[in-house]
């Protein structure tokens, strides 16, 4: 007998599951362990003392407004802050335009609410950010891969994959990818555009990570070389405070005008008083000070990593080096399973993901890894891949 009101249960729920991540992540309770695995802000970066000025400010400036019911598309004053902070970036984006979102995964999970119906096409990185493919699955589409190198995703792959499938829209993170690490250069970003804009293409643009260089030359949005083809998102959870919820896009009218509807249902409008500590975190200045000092704390934090993974890494292990970031990508030669590797090394106290989760098909990443260097020190870093890399000799020499 099955459990009660399982009958009850839409047919949507047969394509949802828990995130893997999440669970596996469950072994991070144990006394002593070292985390190489969430994609998490250091508790350090959150602007504790700056937030008793920015509250004072917000209180006295919006009053019981800051504390009302708001515009589902959000807090005026913070949609105006949010313009001025995306033109920095090369996005311009009027005010009016924007619409604000509970964090950037309630993006990704609207946008699958109003443009996939069942067995329709999304065209994804391989490999891809596992949030994004746990909300787009719910809505029950086809997954096709694009290929990808060093650079990102290859031009050449996406125009095939746009000529042979009827795709809805182009999933990207294009900028510090999550799980790789890898971006997506200048010139690779002009020919995609041209690519899209030809084919009048939709791409979802994620941009969680962007402001986390650490070296390098800033690269302009894809966005900013495609508007009209380019649905834009991102997120305030790396540069200021994650339990704040605060996500935003810029969308081309049609899909704006729906996702606009689709909250309305979903939740009439995001957390008003967190989008006015926004708003005074970005107008205060509060902001240029901030994320200066959070790369200040995650440069040496990735360079401890991979300088670390150079000297204990076996040789034939290749992986990434990001200008920014969070996350070190790391591939292995054939034959290796990393999960399998996961459940050892936690036996030393370490922990990391296990890359096949950020496939579509598991199969295509059973010997990649995820490292993540932002929530511990340099010295626990450099303990935590030594020991690693001890793990993964032992299964090299299986």
């Amino acid at each position: 007998m099955g459990e009660p009101f399982e009958q009850l249960l839409s047919q949507r729920t047969s394509s949802m599951q828990r995130n893997p991540i999440r669970e596996i992540l469950r072994a991070l309770a144990q006394p002593g362990m070292i985390s190489l695995a969430g994609g998490i802000p250091a508790p350090e970066t959150f602007p504790i003392e700056d937030l008793y000025r920015i509250n004072e400010t917000v209180l006295d400036r919006y009053g019981p407004a800051a504390l009302q019911y708001d515009l589902t598309e959000g807090f005026a004053p913070f949609r105006e802050a949010l313009a001025g902070y995306l033109a920095t970036k090369g996005i311009d984006a009027d005010a009016e335009r924007l619409l604000v979102f509970n964090g950037s995964q309630s993006v990704l999970d609207t946008l699958g609410k109003i443009l996939i119906s069942p067995g329709d096409v999304v065209a994804l990185e391989s490999p891809s950010y596992l949030g994004a493919i746990s909300a787009f699955s719910s809505y029950l589409p086809e997954y096709v891969s694009i290929e990808t190198d060093d650079d990102g995703i290859i031009p050449e792959s996406l125009e095939r994959v746009l000529d042979q499938h009827k795709v809805k829209f182009v999933y990207l993170v294009t900028t510090f990818q999550n799980p790789t690490g890898r971006t997506l250069s200048l010139r690779r970003r002009q020919e995609i555009a041209a690519i899209v804009k030809d084919r009048n293409a939709l791409v979802v643009e994620d941009d969680p990570y962007s402001d986390l260089r650490y070296r390098g030359e800033v690269v302009p949005p894809l966005q900013s070389f495609a508007p009209e083809n380019t649905v834009y998102a991102s997120t305030l959870s790396k540069i200021f405070a994650p339990g704040l919820r605060l996500g935003f896009c810029l969308a081309p009218p049609l899909i704006r005008e729906w996702l606009y509807i689709a909250k309305q249902g979903a939740d009439l409008h995001s957390n008003t008083y967190a989008q006015a500590l926004a708003t005074e975190y970005i107008c205060g200045g509060f902001i240029d000070k901030q994320v200066p000092k959070i790369i200040d704390l995650y440069r040496p934090r990735q360079e401890a990593m991979l300088s670390t993974m150079a000297r204990h890494f076996p040789q034939e292990y290749r992986w990434t080096k990001p200008e920014g970031g969070m996350f070190i990508w790391v591939e292995g030669p054939a034959g290796v399973d990393a999960e399998a590797v996961y459940w050892k090394a936690i036996e030393r106290k370490v922990a990391f993901v296990p890359g096949k989760y950020f496939y579509v098909d598991p199969s295509d990443g059973l010997a990649t890894m995820r490292l993540n260097f932002t929530r511990v020190d340099e010295a626990a870093i450099e303990s935590a891949v030594a020991a690693l890399g001890a793990v993964l000799k032992e299964f090299g020499a299986n």
